[in-house]
Protein backbone atom coordinates (compact mmCIF):
# COMPACT_ATOMS: atom_id res chain seq x y z
CA UNK A 1 0.00 0.00 0.00
CA UNK A 2 1.34 3.34 -1.02
CA UNK A 3 0.88 5.12 2.62
CA UNK A 4 0.39 8.52 3.48
CA UNK A 5 2.70 10.51 5.41
CA UNK A 6 4.04 12.81 8.42
CA UNK A 7 7.20 13.90 10.25
CA UNK A 8 9.05 11.65 12.95
CA UNK A 9 9.35 14.60 15.21
CA UNK A 10 9.18 18.24 16.06
CA UNK A 11 10.72 20.71 14.10
CA UNK A 12 11.04 24.94 14.53
CA UNK A 13 12.88 27.87 13.54
CA UNK A 14 12.17 31.53 13.62
CA UNK A 15 11.93 34.34 10.68
CA UNK A 16 9.94 37.48 9.64
CA UNK A 17 7.02 37.84 7.65
CA UNK A 18 7.30 38.70 3.77
CA UNK A 19 4.50 41.24 4.06
CA UNK A 20 4.04 42.27 7.39
CA UNK A 21 7.71 42.28 8.42
CA UNK A 22 6.87 39.90 11.95
CA UNK A 23 9.32 38.05 13.62
CA UNK A 24 7.31 34.86 13.65
CA UNK A 25 7.98 31.27 15.30
CA UNK A 26 7.35 28.39 13.31
CA UNK A 27 6.48 24.80 14.98
CA UNK A 28 6.08 21.38 12.59
CA UNK A 29 4.36 18.88 14.20
CA UNK A 30 3.22 14.97 13.29
CA UNK A 31 -0.14 14.47 12.54
CA UNK A 32 -2.19 11.90 13.40
CA UNK A 33 -3.66 9.88 9.92
CA UNK A 34 -6.43 11.37 7.50
CA UNK A 35 -5.51 15.05 9.30
CA UNK A 36 -4.32 16.89 6.32
CA UNK A 37 -1.94 20.10 6.63
CA UNK A 38 -3.18 21.94 9.21
CA UNK A 39 -2.32 25.49 10.27
CA UNK A 40 -2.88 26.51 13.90
CA UNK A 41 -2.36 30.15 15.51
CA UNK A 42 -1.09 30.09 18.80
CA UNK A 43 -0.54 33.49 20.05
CA UNK A 44 -4.12 34.42 20.20
CA UNK A 45 -5.99 33.59 23.45
CA UNK A 46 -7.76 31.19 22.20
CA UNK A 47 -5.62 28.83 19.18
CA UNK A 48 -7.64 28.79 16.24
CA UNK A 49 -6.86 25.90 13.51
CA UNK A 50 -6.73 26.91 9.80
CA UNK A 51 -7.05 23.95 7.33
CA UNK A 52 -5.01 24.21 4.51
CA UNK A 53 -7.91 24.07 1.88
CA UNK A 54 -8.94 25.81 -1.40
CA UNK A 55 -12.04 26.98 -0.19
CA UNK A 56 -10.11 28.51 2.99
CA UNK A 57 -8.07 31.15 1.10
CA UNK A 58 -9.72 34.68 1.35
CA UNK A 59 -7.26 36.99 -0.15
CA UNK A 60 -4.48 36.31 -3.44
CA UNK A 61 -2.51 39.51 -3.15
CA UNK A 62 0.65 38.67 -3.88
CA UNK A 63 0.25 35.55 -1.37
CA UNK A 64 -1.94 33.15 -0.99
CA UNK A 65 -4.10 33.91 2.52
CA UNK A 66 -5.72 31.22 5.01
CA UNK A 67 -8.58 32.97 6.60
CA UNK A 68 -10.93 31.34 9.75
CA UNK A 69 -13.41 34.18 11.05
CA UNK A 70 -11.42 37.24 11.11
CA UNK A 71 -7.94 35.33 11.79
CA UNK A 72 -5.66 34.78 9.17
CA UNK A 73 -2.41 32.35 8.27
CA UNK A 74 -0.67 34.48 5.09
CA UNK A 75 2.20 33.19 2.76
CA UNK A 76 1.25 29.81 2.96
CA UNK A 77 2.25 28.66 -0.42
CA UNK A 78 6.04 27.97 -0.33
CA UNK A 79 5.77 25.83 2.57
CA UNK A 80 2.83 24.21 0.80
CA UNK A 81 5.19 23.71 -2.02
CA UNK A 82 7.69 21.68 0.40
CA UNK A 83 5.26 19.81 1.64
CA UNK A 84 4.05 18.74 -2.04
CA UNK A 85 7.47 18.03 -2.63
CA UNK A 86 7.96 15.53 -0.04
CA UNK A 87 4.35 13.80 0.07
CA UNK A 88 3.40 15.04 3.60
CA UNK A 89 -0.13 13.81 3.69
CA UNK A 90 -0.60 15.26 7.65
CA UNK A 91 1.24 18.25 9.84
CA UNK A 92 0.55 20.59 12.26
CA UNK A 93 2.03 24.21 11.90
CA UNK A 94 2.08 26.28 14.42
CA UNK A 95 2.56 30.02 14.17
CA UNK A 96 3.20 32.79 16.57
CA UNK A 97 1.69 35.41 14.05
CA UNK A 98 -0.36 35.82 11.15
CA UNK A 99 2.39 34.63 8.08
CA UNK A 100 4.29 31.87 7.55
CA UNK A 101 8.25 33.10 7.74
CA UNK A 102 9.50 33.48 3.94
CA UNK A 103 12.78 32.52 5.54
CA UNK A 104 15.04 32.86 2.12
CA UNK A 105 12.39 33.31 -0.50
CA UNK A 106 11.95 29.75 -1.93
CA UNK A 107 10.70 26.35 -0.43
CA UNK A 108 14.97 24.85 0.35
CA UNK A 109 14.34 25.75 3.96
CA UNK A 110 11.22 23.96 4.69
CA UNK A 111 12.90 21.10 2.84
CA UNK A 112 15.79 21.15 5.35
CA UNK A 113 13.42 21.11 8.01
CA UNK A 114 11.15 18.66 7.09
CA UNK A 115 13.86 16.63 6.32
CA UNK A 116 15.81 17.02 9.61
CA UNK A 117 12.87 15.78 11.23
CA UNK A 118 12.22 12.87 9.37
CA UNK A 119 9.27 11.38 6.97
CA UNK A 120 7.31 8.89 8.89
CA UNK A 121 4.66 6.63 6.87
CA UNK A 122 1.36 5.87 8.37
CA UNK A 123 -1.19 2.68 8.64
CA UNK A 124 -3.57 4.34 6.17
CA UNK A 125 -3.63 4.29 2.37
CA UNK A 126 -2.34 7.64 0.76
CA UNK A 127 -5.25 9.11 -1.47
CA UNK A 128 -4.41 10.72 -4.65
CA UNK A 129 -6.69 13.22 -6.69
CA UNK A 130 -6.76 11.90 -10.45
CA UNK A 131 -7.94 14.59 -13.19
CA UNK A 132 -10.48 12.61 -15.85
CA UNK A 133 -11.15 16.04 -17.58
CA UNK A 134 -9.73 18.86 -18.62
CA UNK A 135 -10.53 21.79 -16.43
CA UNK A 136 -9.34 26.12 -17.11
CA UNK A 137 -9.46 29.05 -15.80
CA UNK A 138 -9.29 32.05 -17.96
CA UNK A 139 -8.57 36.02 -17.36
CA UNK A 140 -8.92 38.67 -19.83
CA UNK A 141 -8.36 38.42 -23.81
CA UNK A 142 -5.82 38.26 -26.68
CA UNK A 143 -2.03 39.23 -25.32
CA UNK A 144 -3.49 40.39 -22.00
CA UNK A 145 -5.08 36.94 -21.63
CA UNK A 146 -3.84 34.62 -18.15
CA UNK A 147 -4.94 31.48 -18.11
CA UNK A 148 -4.30 27.85 -16.05
CA UNK A 149 -5.83 24.57 -16.71
CA UNK A 150 -5.62 21.25 -15.28
CA UNK A 151 -5.40 17.68 -17.72
CA UNK A 152 -5.03 14.39 -17.41
CA UNK A 153 -2.10 13.00 -16.83
CA UNK A 154 -0.18 9.87 -16.00
CA UNK A 155 1.82 11.64 -12.79
CA UNK A 156 2.44 15.24 -12.22
CA UNK A 157 4.02 17.93 -14.64
CA UNK A 158 3.71 21.47 -14.74
CA UNK A 159 4.56 24.14 -17.73
CA UNK A 160 4.55 27.72 -17.12
CA UNK A 161 5.08 30.64 -19.07
CA UNK A 162 5.76 34.70 -18.03
CA UNK A 163 5.76 38.06 -19.75
CA UNK A 164 6.80 40.41 -17.36
CA UNK A 165 8.51 42.40 -19.57
CA UNK A 166 11.52 43.55 -18.04
CA UNK A 167 14.86 43.44 -18.87
CA UNK A 168 16.41 41.11 -16.22
CA UNK A 169 13.31 38.67 -16.53
CA UNK A 170 12.91 38.66 -20.47
CA UNK A 171 16.92 37.68 -20.62
CA UNK A 172 16.15 34.44 -18.87
CA UNK A 173 13.77 31.70 -19.66
CA UNK A 174 10.22 32.59 -19.76
CA UNK A 175 8.90 29.35 -20.37
CA UNK A 176 9.62 26.12 -18.19
CA UNK A 177 8.33 22.63 -18.09
CA UNK A 178 8.96 19.86 -15.03
CA UNK A 179 7.91 16.51 -15.44
CA UNK A 180 8.31 15.06 -11.83
CA UNK A 181 8.78 11.28 -13.51
CA UNK A 182 11.94 12.42 -14.41
CA UNK A 183 13.00 15.35 -12.86
CA UNK A 184 13.66 16.37 -9.21
CA UNK A 185 11.52 19.14 -6.53
CA UNK A 186 14.65 18.95 -4.59
CA UNK A 187 16.88 20.16 -7.06
CA UNK A 188 14.89 21.80 -9.80
CA UNK A 189 12.84 23.89 -7.98
CA UNK A 190 12.65 24.24 -4.60
CA UNK A 191 15.55 26.63 -4.46
CA UNK A 192 13.61 29.24 -6.81
CA UNK A 193 13.29 32.16 -5.12
CA UNK A 194 10.39 35.16 -5.41
CA UNK A 195 11.00 37.93 -6.47
CA UNK A 196 10.08 41.98 -7.02
CA UNK A 197 11.02 45.35 -8.43
CA UNK A 198 12.53 48.30 -6.35
CA UNK A 199 9.73 50.61 -8.03
CA UNK A 200 6.95 49.10 -6.66
CA UNK A 201 8.02 48.41 -2.74
CA UNK A 202 6.43 52.16 -1.87
CA UNK A 203 2.97 50.93 -3.36
CA UNK A 204 3.00 47.76 -2.12
CA UNK A 205 3.88 48.79 1.16
CA UNK A 206 0.91 51.19 1.61
CA UNK A 207 -0.88 48.40 0.96
CA UNK A 208 0.22 46.27 3.83
CA UNK A 209 2.76 44.10 1.85
CA UNK A 210 6.06 43.58 1.08
CA UNK A 211 7.41 44.83 4.74
CA UNK A 212 9.72 41.97 5.44
CA UNK A 213 11.05 41.97 1.85
CA UNK A 214 14.83 42.17 1.35
CA UNK A 215 18.12 40.97 -0.67
CA UNK A 216 18.26 38.01 2.01
CA UNK A 217 14.46 36.59 0.88
CA UNK A 218 13.69 37.95 -2.87
CA UNK A 219 14.98 38.69 -5.84
CA UNK A 220 15.36 42.30 -6.26
CA UNK A 221 15.24 43.96 -9.32
CA UNK A 222 15.70 48.20 -10.32
CA UNK A 223 14.56 49.32 -13.88
CA UNK A 224 17.10 47.30 -15.59
CA UNK A 225 18.79 44.43 -14.09
CA UNK A 226 19.10 41.92 -10.41
CA UNK A 227 20.62 43.65 -7.91
CA UNK A 228 21.34 40.97 -5.62
CA UNK A 229 24.93 40.06 -5.29
CA UNK A 230 25.14 36.85 -5.99
CA UNK A 231 22.64 36.65 -9.60
CA UNK A 232 20.16 34.08 -9.91
CA UNK A 233 20.47 30.15 -8.92
CA UNK A 234 18.92 28.96 -12.03
CA UNK A 235 19.28 30.18 -15.42
CA UNK A 236 15.33 30.57 -15.26
CA UNK A 237 14.80 30.92 -11.62
CA UNK A 238 11.85 33.32 -12.39
CA UNK A 239 9.50 30.70 -14.10
CA UNK A 240 10.46 28.14 -11.67
CA UNK A 241 9.85 30.49 -8.84
CA UNK A 242 6.16 30.42 -10.65
CA UNK A 243 5.75 26.75 -10.86
CA UNK A 244 6.95 26.70 -7.38
CA UNK A 245 4.34 28.64 -6.14
CA UNK A 246 1.55 26.78 -8.26
CA UNK A 247 2.57 23.50 -6.60
CA UNK A 248 2.31 24.81 -3.04
CA UNK A 249 -1.37 26.98 -4.27
CA UNK A 250 -2.51 23.33 -5.78
CA UNK A 251 -1.45 21.50 -2.50
CA UNK A 252 -4.44 23.85 -0.63
CA UNK A 253 -6.75 20.69 -3.05
CA UNK A 254 -6.20 18.67 -0.42
CA UNK A 255 -4.12 15.48 -2.41
CA UNK A 256 -1.42 15.28 -4.66
CA UNK A 257 -2.59 15.39 -8.04
CA UNK A 258 -2.29 13.19 -11.12
CA UNK A 259 -2.27 15.46 -13.56
CA UNK A 260 -0.63 18.08 -15.74
CA UNK A 261 -0.84 21.51 -15.23
CA UNK A 262 -0.41 24.23 -17.95
CA UNK A 263 -0.66 28.27 -17.26
CA UNK A 264 0.42 31.24 -18.88
CA UNK A 265 0.89 34.12 -16.56
CA UNK A 266 -0.96 32.73 -14.04
CA UNK A 267 -0.67 33.98 -10.14
CA UNK A 268 -2.31 33.08 -6.83
CA UNK A 269 -5.51 34.06 -7.80
CA UNK A 270 -6.10 31.88 -11.11
CA UNK A 271 -4.21 29.14 -9.15
CA UNK A 272 -7.31 28.73 -6.55
CA UNK A 273 -9.88 29.72 -8.78
CA UNK A 274 -8.60 26.52 -10.72
CA UNK A 275 -8.27 24.09 -7.37
CA UNK A 276 -12.01 25.22 -6.75
CA UNK A 277 -13.00 25.06 -9.98
CA UNK A 278 -11.77 21.44 -9.90
CA UNK A 279 -13.58 20.50 -6.64
CA UNK A 280 -16.65 21.53 -7.66
CA UNK A 281 -16.78 19.83 -11.03
CA UNK A 282 -16.86 16.29 -9.93
CA UNK A 283 -16.96 14.43 -13.27
CA UNK A 284 -13.67 15.93 -13.65
CA UNK A 285 -11.57 13.85 -11.10
CA UNK A 286 -11.57 10.60 -8.81
CA UNK A 287 -9.76 9.77 -5.97
CA UNK A 288 -7.36 6.93 -6.42
CA UNK A 289 -5.25 4.98 -4.21
CA UNK A 290 -2.05 2.33 -5.13
CA UNK A 291 -1.64 -1.14 -3.66
CA UNK A 292 1.95 -0.36 -3.75
CA UNK A 293 4.51 2.38 -4.69
CA UNK A 294 5.95 0.44 -7.70
CA UNK A 295 1.94 0.42 -8.80
CA UNK A 296 1.94 4.29 -9.16
CA UNK A 297 2.98 6.71 -11.47
CA UNK A 298 6.45 7.58 -11.60
CA UNK A 299 6.26 11.02 -10.50
CA UNK A 300 5.42 10.02 -6.63
CA UNK A 301 8.17 7.32 -6.99
CA UNK A 302 11.61 9.43 -7.68
CA UNK A 303 11.43 12.27 -4.62
CA UNK A 304 9.60 10.63 -2.11
CA UNK A 305 12.25 8.77 -0.21
CA UNK A 306 11.65 8.83 3.41
CA UNK A 307 14.30 11.44 5.10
Amino acid sequence: MFQQRTIKQVVKTTGVGLHSGRRVELTLRPAAPDTGIVFHRVDLPEVVDLPAQAAMVSDTRMASVLQQGNVRVSTVEHLMSALAGLGIDNLHIDLTAEEVPIMDGSAATFIYLLRSAGVEEQARPKQFLRVLKTVEVREGEGKDAKWARLEPHDGFALAFSIDFRHPAIDSTANFAEIDFASQSYIKEIARARTFGFVNEVEALRSMGLARGGSLDNAIVMDEYRVLNSDGLRYDDEFVKHKILDAIGDLYLIGKPLVARYVACKSGHALNNQLARKLLAQQDAWELVTYASQTEAPQAFRQEWKLA
